[in-house]
């Protein structure tokens, strides 16, 4: 039975703008439909939220927060949000329509993926989360679904529904958020601060499980995952694919660092990290295909998502124009089943005969070669990340000698680990020859300058010149401290910081002052009253009716006995006097009918009934101010009544 036909928004309008074709996805917070834009006739994607949560402020928050966030990041690589409204019970999302498969159904139909196929979907995804980063929030749920591969060949990052401003602390007692899977240790500690190096962390373990075609932790139950992500390190990728590169290894680890102060500081860094490892390849290691990738005719066809139910076996014509990172080759090379191969032409006897023998010319020369060398050359082993001890020990084991051992500071290497080696890694070296070490000093650390008593402008040159930037400033009241100077920072001068780490900056107000009451005060009294208490005076263009004097004031903001600063400023508006309209002429009326009349017009009424009036009289024989007069509006009226 098609689900399509149940679901009671398919064939709808949403907003009178957006037509329901179809239905694509189900998740736990959402339902995703194909839609129509009749305004502009486009296809396009809407995001609706589940009516039961449309009434939970928490949710609606979240999924308003999604539009605004992606709305920020004209990106290429980000699914792009276009409007966002709401229709009755339905609260939803119009966004860009991506025809094509997740990297989740990639996985579940190709197992391991090829290492250029992999780093071809992980820097679009890294650059579009870098965008996210150096627009200061973080997508906090990464993993194989929210990674869309177009039909086009286009890779976009989807689903900013966890987004997080950077400097948000999230604390998470009570719930995780996110899939376990994909956690960074610090999002399962309590009080762990979600910043950039999270989606870092999730896109090595992303990278991973495209490199292997399983996930680096496995368990009975999400807690055991969650303990093994907090206890365990990600093991290299080439433990499960033999023969897999080190610098793939290397990049799964630096990226997947338990401690978040080792990995890129977010993912700009890992994708320059990403291509650094891409450039040292060569077309064999990138085009090596692991053990675990799985044959082309496999289906799966009872997995698949349902947010892009496209086989993907379907064969595709190999484009012309070469390796573009972005272009349709990339669903080409993950899709496209071997070419059939060409009939050969028969060469001649002759020709034939001059190729063997030019074959045996050149395995006898290369058996040469390698017997007048071998034993005498090494290849480098790989270093990086070990100990100064640990690499000693590893070129002694490989016949090496340690050579120059220089030190330098670095944002990702612990302290006392290898950054580097001269010749590099892989590198084939004599046996008897030297290698060189590059040792972490950890990263660069600055003193935290003394800026107290400083003006705020100066105290945020002296920081920057010291290599830290300026954060957060708050403002405070001070009897001490003048108005616009430093009070305190955060962390306190003297204090030792990794460079370009941000200073708080705590700032005077001035001295508070009371700010007097000079409602129904002459414009001049009230002026010198206000200056006289350290405050400066402001009076608005415009003049309102009010029940004090005209030319008096009418009202003051800051309002009477507010704390202010001293050289705040208080804004007086002065009265044009009461507001005087015409009185309606009741005399002769019933009592209620004047009362309707003259309470309509904007007075207040008292009746005086006089000895007679007592007697049962009903009808007005008087007013105090004569219909067709004016008085103030709102004051009293007296009717007798006879």
């Amino acid at each position: 039975m098609d689900t399509t036909l149940q679901d009671p928004l398919v064939g709808q309008v949403l907003d009178g703008r957006y037509r329901i074709d179809a239905r694509i996805a189900v998740g736990g917070m959402a339902t995703v439909y194909r839609a129509v834009d009749t305004r502009l006739d486009r296809i396009l994607a809407v995001k609706v939220m589940h009516p039961g949560l449309a009434a939970d402020g928490t949710f609606v928050e979240r999924f308003i927060r999604e539009a605004k966030s992606v709305a920020r990041l004209a990106h290429p690589n980000v699914v792009q949000v276009f409007d966002q409204g709401t229709d009755g019970a339905y609260v939803y999302l119009a966004m860009e329509y991506i025809a094509g498969c997740t990297l989740r159904d990639v996985l579940r139909e190709r197992g391991a993926l090829q290492p250029r196929a992999a780093l071809d979907i992980l820097e679009p995804v890294l650059a579009a989360l870098g965008a996210a980063h150096r627009a200061g929030f973080v997508h906090r749920d990464m993993k194989p679904e929210n990674v869309l591969i177009g039909d086009d060949g286009r890779v976009k990052v989807a689903d900013f529904g966890l987004v997080r401003s950077v400097d948000t602390v999230t604390s998470t007692t009570g719930a995780v958020l996110g899939t376990v899977s994909y956690l960074a240790p610090e999002q399962i500690e309590e009080g762990g601060r979600a910043d950039a190096r999270v989606d870092v962390y999730a896109c090595g373990v992303v990278l991973y499980e495209m490199l292997t075609g399983g996930k680096p932790h496995d368990g009975e139950s999400p807690a055991v995952v969650l303990y093994k992500h907090l206890h365990e390190d990600v093991p290299p990728p080439s433990a499960t694919v033999p023969g897999l590169a080190y610098e793939l290894d290397e990049l799964v680890a630096s990226a997947t660092a338990r401690n978040p102060e080792v990995r890129p500081h977010d993912a700009v860094a890992l994708l320059a990290q990403a291509r650094t490892a891409r450039g040292a390849l060569g077309d064999e290691q990138l085009d090596a295909v692991p053990p675990q990738a799985l044959t082309a005719d496999h289906d799966n066809a009872e997995d698949r998502t349902s947010v892009l139910p496209r086989s993907l076996t379907v064969p595709r014509t190999l484009p012309a124009d070469g390796d573009g990172l972005y272009g349709p080759n990339l669903t080409s090379r993950l899709e496209s089943p071997p070419l059939p191969p060409r009939p050969r032409a028969r060469l001649p006897r002759r020709g034939l005969v001059t190729i063997v023998a030019a074959v045996l010319l050149a395995l006898g020369l290369g058996v040469g070669v390698w017997y007048i060398n071998s034993g005498q050359f090494t290849k480098v082993p790989s270093l990086l990340a070990q100990t100064e001890q640990e690499a000693r020990d590893r070129l002694a084991d490989a016949g090496l000698e340690v050579g120059k051992v220089e030190h330098a500071y670095s944002d990702t290497a612990q302290r006392g680990t290898v950054i580097s080696t001269d010749p590099a890694p892989g590198s084939r070296i004599r046996g008897n020859g030297s290698v060189g070490l590059t040792v972490s000093r950890g990263p660069e650390t600055v003193r935290v300058p003394d800026v107290a008593g400083y003006r705020l402008d100066r105290a945020k040159d002296v920081i920057e010149q010291e290599g830290l930037k300026s954060g957060t400033v708050t403002r405070t009241f001070s009897d001490d401290v003048p108005a616009g100077f430093v009070i305190s920072t955060d962390p306190e001068g003297g204090t030792e910081l990794r460079s370009g780490s941000a200073i708080a900056l705590t700032v005077s107000k001035g001295r508070p002052v009371d700010v007097p009451d000079v409602v129904g005060d002459d414009l001049e009294d009230a002026r010198e009253e206000l200056l006289q208490a350290g405050l400066k005076v402001r009076i608005a263009e415009e003049q309102v009716h009010s029940d004090v004097d005209a030319g008096q004031v009418a009202q003051q903001s800051p309002g009477a006995d507010a704390e202010a600063a001293e050289g705040d400023t208080v804004t007086l508006t002065v009265s044009k006097g009461p507001e005087m309209i015409e009185v309606p002429d009741v005399v002769g009326d019933s009592v209620g009918d004047a009362k309707d009349k003259l309470q309509g017009a904007g007075f207040e009424v008292k009746e005086d009934r006089g000895f007679f009036g007592l007697f049962g009289g009903d009808t007005v024989e008087s007013q105090s101010v004569e219909g067709g007069e004016t008085a103030p509006k709102g004051s009293t009226i007296t009717v007798k009544i006879g």
